[in-house]
């Protein structure tokens, strides 16, 4: 069945998210020195430490948008995503598109109440955004129909 249109700009916005948390993920739990990441930035947080806001940000930005694209691709009949899947009437692939969407955008406003602005977060915030629209497609949401 062919894709429809809305399908290619969301892989590719579920790409750009996944390797930039990937990027971020990895540098906050092993190096947070090198995107200039100081203890005072944790003040306001439930953390002492990078690692775990590093790993948070790594799986749910990261794979998690990397299993959605290839969910998307292959469409996997996998057990294990099915389950996580609340809406029985679509693909998990198109649900976890929506997850992704959405947790780009918590993290990026919680990341916004406990450091200070940075130019990254109003464009991140627009990512998950397009993830968003892009999923709620009239086409896209028949194309991943059960």
């Amino acid at each position: 069945m062919k894709r429809p249109l809305a399908f290619y700009p969301l892989v590719f916005l579920l790409l750009f998210l996944s390797v930039g948390a990937a990027f971020g993920g990895v540098v906050l739990m092993f190096n947070p020195g090198f995107m200039g990441a100081t203890e005072e930035l944790l003040v306001r947080s439930p953390f002492s430490r990078f690692f775990t806001p590093g790993l948070i940000l790594f799986v749910c930005n990261s794979l998690l948008p990397l299993v959605t694209v290839f969910g998307l691709w292959q469409k996997p009949a996998w057990p294990w995503a099915n389950a996580l899947n609340l809406y029985s009437d679509r693909h998990w692939a198109w649900a976890f598109a929506l997850y992704s969407g959405f947790s780009v955008i918590i993290w990026i406003t919680v990341q916004i109440t406990m450091i200070q602005f940075t130019w990254l977060q109003p464009a991140f915030i627009a990512v998950g955004l397009l993830i968003l629209i892009c999923a709620m497609t009239p086409g896209l949401m028949r194309h991943y129909h059960r």
